[in-house]
Order: C-alpha cells, then sequence, then structure tokens
C-alpha cells in the first residue's frame, strides 16, 4: 500500500463527498439557469453547496461566486478587476513568493503598462506587514497577498495587510487556497475583499473552486457569454463539483479543531524523527507561522529529485522542492527569494499531510529515508 504524503499538490476525495457527487451525476442533471423542475432542483444543490461553502468562511452565500478552481478565481481578480480598469494601467502590491496563478497574471498586466511591486520576504519565508503597507501608494488599485505558501506552508500576516490596504482605501485579494480546510480562515473578522480556493486542496473534486467577493467590489467577468453566477461568471455550472465542494466545506468545518491537531501532531512527528535519524536536514521556512500539515526540508548534499525517485519506488509520494521546466530542475523560486543558494533549493523536499496519513505511514517514512539520503548524498559527491 502506498503512502500519499503531497496533500499540498492534491488531496484524496472523501468519501462523503464522492458519494454526493455521484447523486448528483446520477438524478439531479438539469442546468441550474432551467426554470423547470430539473433545473430548480439542480439550482437548489448549488445553493446549497454556497451556504456551505459561505458558513466555514464567515460571509454571506451571495459573496460566493464559484469558478473552475483557484487559478481561474486569481485570473479573474487579476484580469477581471485590473485590465479593464477605465483610469488605466495603475500599481499592484503583491510579494515574491506567490503562486503562478497569481504571478504569471501581474507579469501579463506589466506588460501592459501596470506597475507590480513586489515584496520580498525574510529568510523563514514570511512578509514584513509594515514594508508590504509602505508600498502602497496613491495609485495602487490593488494588494494581493498569498495566505500561505504552496511550498512550505509559511503563513503571511494577512489580517495586519488586509486592515491596513482597507484604511486606505485599497482593495486586498488573498490566494488561500493552501489555508481553507487546514487552519480557520473567517472572513467576519479580516478585512479580505477577494479570496481564492481550490475544493481539490481540501478533499473535494478537481476543477472547482471560488472566488469569494465581497459586497460593493465591482470587476468586470473573466469568463463571457451566459447569465450564471450573477453574471459574473459565464457557463453552465458544475453542479457535481460544486456539490462536492460544498461537502468538503462543510467537513472542514465540522472537524477543524481535531484535524489541525492531529496535523499538526504528524508534521512534528516527521521533524523530530528527521532531525534525530538524518544529519544535515534544515527546515526551509517559519516553525511558528506555518500551516499545520507542511514541512520543507533541505537534505544538505543530496538532490531533491533523486530523493522523490528513490522514495516513489519505496512507495512513498511526496515532493521536490524544484520545478521541472522543459526537461530540466530549475530551483524552486520561493526557496531562491528566501535566501537559499541554488543547490539548497535543489536539494529539498515538501512533505504535507492530511486525510487517510497516521502515525505508521510517518514510521515508515523514516524507517527508509536515512538511508536514501545517504546513498543520494554518495551518488553527489561523485
Amino acid at each position: 500500500m502506498r503512502i500519499y504524503l503531497d496533500h499540498n499538490a492534491t488531496t484524496p476525495v472523501r468519501p462523503e463527498v464522492a458519494e454526493a457527487m455521484d447523486v448528483v451525476q446520477r438524478s439531479i442533471f438539469g442546468n441550474p439557469s432551467s426554470v423547470h423542475e430539473e433545473g430548480s432542483a439542480a439550482k437548489a444543490e448549488c445553493d446549497r453547496a454556497r451556504a456551505r461553502v459561505a458558513s466555514l468562511l464567515g460571509v454571506d452565500p451571495g459573496d460566493v461566486l464559484f469558478t473552475g478552481g483557484a487559478t481561474e478565481a486569481n485570473n479573474t481578480v487579476l484580469l477581471g478587476l485590473l485590465a479593464h480598469r477605465e483610469a488605466g494601467p495603475g500599481h499592484v502590491v503583491t510579494t515574491n513568493v506567490e503562486h503562478p496563478s497569481v504571478a504569471a497574471p501581474l507579469e501579463w498586466l506589466e506588460r501592459t503598462g501596470w506597475r507590480v511591486t513586489r515584496v520580498p520576504v525574510d529568510v523563514e519565508g514570511r512578509v514584513d506587514a509594515a514594508a508590504v503597507v509602505a508600498a502602497i501608494t496613491t495609485e495602487t488599485a490593488l494588494v494581493s497577498v498569498i495566505w500561505a505558501n504552496n511550498e512550505t506552508g509559511v503563513l503571511q500576516p494577512i489580517e495586519a495587510i488586509a486592515e491596513a490596504a482597507h484604511e486606505r482605501g485599497v482593495p486586498f485579494h488573498s490566494d488561500a487556497t493552501q489555508a481553507v480546510g487546514k487552519l480557520p480562515v473567517d472572513l467576519s473578522s479580516v478585512s479580505v475583499d477577494l479570496l481564492s480556493l481550490s475544493a481539490h486542496k481540501l478533499n473535494g473534486p478537481k476543477g472547482v473552486g471560488c472566488l469569494i467577493v465581497r459586497a460593493g467590489v465591482v470587476f468586470e467577468p473573466f469568463l463571457l457569454g451566459g447569465p450564471q453566477e450573477r453574471r459574473r461568471r459565464g457557463g453552465t455550472e458544475n453542479v457535481a463539483g460544486i456539490a462536492g465542494l460544498g461537502v468538503a466545506c462543510e467537513l472542514a468545518e465540522n472537524e477543524l479543531p481535531e484535524r489541525s491537531s492531529r496535523y499538526c501532531a504528524l508534521r512534528d512527528r516527521l521533524w523530530d524523527g528527521l532531525q534525530s535519524k538524518v544529519s544535515g536536514v534544515r527546515r526551509n521556512g517559519s516553525a511558528v507561522y506555518v500551516l499545520p500539515n507542511s514541512l520543507n526540508v533541505e537534505f544538505e548534499g543530496a538532490a531533491g529529485e533523486i530523493l522523490l525517485q528513490a522514495l516513489d519506488l519505496e512507495g512513498i509520494a511526496v515532493s521536490s522542492g524544484a520545478a521541472c521546466a522543459s526537461g530540466t530542475i530549475e530551483p524552486s523560486h520561493v526557496l531562491r527569494a528566501m535566501g537559499r543558494t541554488p543547490e539548497a533549493a535543489r536539494g529539498s523536499l515538501r512533505m504535507s499531510v492530511g486525510y487517510g496519513v497516521d502515525d505508521t505511514h510517518i514510521d515508515q517514512l523514516l524507517a527508509v529515508l536515512p538511508d536514501i539520503v545517504e546513498r543520494a548524498r554518495r551518488v553527489g559527491a561523485v
């Protein structure tokens, strides 16, 4: 039986989620925009899911805009809110550790005349809230800061940044894909105007997510061609996926305290074991401001891709701290932004726990990893 420790990449679909989706696929096949009974049943399913998402996040159901995932939600914010602005190109404040679905649209905006300030993070991967606030100018049209980093799990000071942006009348957006379902995200007490998430990061299906749009925020639809989602996103709704997202959010709300505690215990068991069994290990990122399930570790003198492949052969799935592009291994831009050398970044692994992981899985990893690291170091020394 394989051991899956890559829950920040995607998560297994919970049985309760799969069952809810199966019911929709088999019996609730109507188009939510249709006025007959079948359409009304589909619309009711979407409304039920919308209420479940809203309850988890502390928002009004009308604030929930269903999308095809966080990538679409992020693009909707950056291109729908900014690209067609009547005042023309302005200024955006962000960080240098954003997810590519934020970083790439910002690069596109720069090519059209927008100015982007990327506030650097410190050696622990955390941005200084005061530095973000100081970067805001009279031309700033948006501040966008990731809630929890997908590679390191490091949490950013969202509350302080959001409040300061509001005081200056600047909309605030956060990609909270990694945070939702792992720790409390309560927008009733945080001044976030726009928030993105994906269902598959919290045991829901792939291909569906949402954008939280607080009252008063106006943007051009990113997808045109229909009146769906209050004319904010054209296209027939993915009713089964939306139902799955709703159930995943309901499960998260009911289980969050126990879930976070369990994830923390597993992560700490792993880190303590690595420190005692493997020499030359270094934690990448804050040990305090971090997701309960995430651990990113540098193995000095060992190539991350070799470690990943060797663990895969042992039946254990983790993630490398490097990204593969055009057949070459590129060091993680997040770790490089934290001051890590290219070699250190390439020698890092991300291990993330989640639903279905228990102590025996952590112990099995710890049983095989020391020898794998030693072999990888010997290969690197040749």
